[in-house]
């Protein structure tokens, strides 16, 4: 029989991406004021992977990655993904959204992304949010599985989550040793 173990805190990640970035750090705002002081925020970057969201958010659209000082329970995922919808919606005109906030956490064994879509590798957690399984940590890299985005796969972005992941690793081992 398994024992029920509480698991280890997790580091809250986001991407946010938007074609406006007065929106875009305005939304950087919201969340660092919710969920406590990024302690990373990536450069602007374009999102040039796939056109799926131009129709809706507009063309030339940025983006950048965050995390959070602060670590969480992993089992916040949906509340987090649902405070982050109701921003989304803040920012909504003419019922399109003019912003994309894609919170999840890296573990020490995987990134996750809170979804509202189902899909097979993506379990159902509560309120309508799964969980989508989109790095493992493998041979000292995340690495990616085969339905990963391309924009969360390429090489730079992942030397990026490796580099939180680091300093997330040396956060749990100090709350450890307290």
């Amino acid at each position: 029989m398994s024992k029920p173990t509480v698991p280890e805190p997790v580091k809250l990640i986001s991407s946010v991406f938007s074609g406006s970035k007065e929106i875009l750090n305005k939304t950087i705002t919201i969340l660092s004021k919710e969920f406590g002081a990024p302690d990373y925020i990536s450069a602007i970057v374009p999102f040039e992977y796939t056109d799926y969201y131009t129709k809706e958010s507009g063309e030339a659209l940025v983006r950048r990655f965050i995390s959070f000082e602060n670590l969480v329970s992993p089992d916040m995922l949906p509340d987090i993904k649902l405070f982050t919808n109701t921003v989304e919606k803040q920012f909504m005109k003419n019922g399109n959204r003019l912003v994309n906030i894609d919170p999840g956490y890296i573990s020490r064994a995987h990134l996750i992304l809170g979804t509202g879509k189902a899909y097979t590798h993506r379990p159902y957690i509560r309120d309508g949010i799964y969980a989508d399984l989109t790095l493992i940590f493998t041979n000292h890299t995340f690495r990616r599985l085969e339905w990963t985005y391309p924009d969360y796969s390429d090489n730079e972005t992942i030397m990026m989550f490796n580099n939180i992941r680091e300093r997330y690793a040396i956060q749990v081992q100090r709350s450890i040793q307290s």
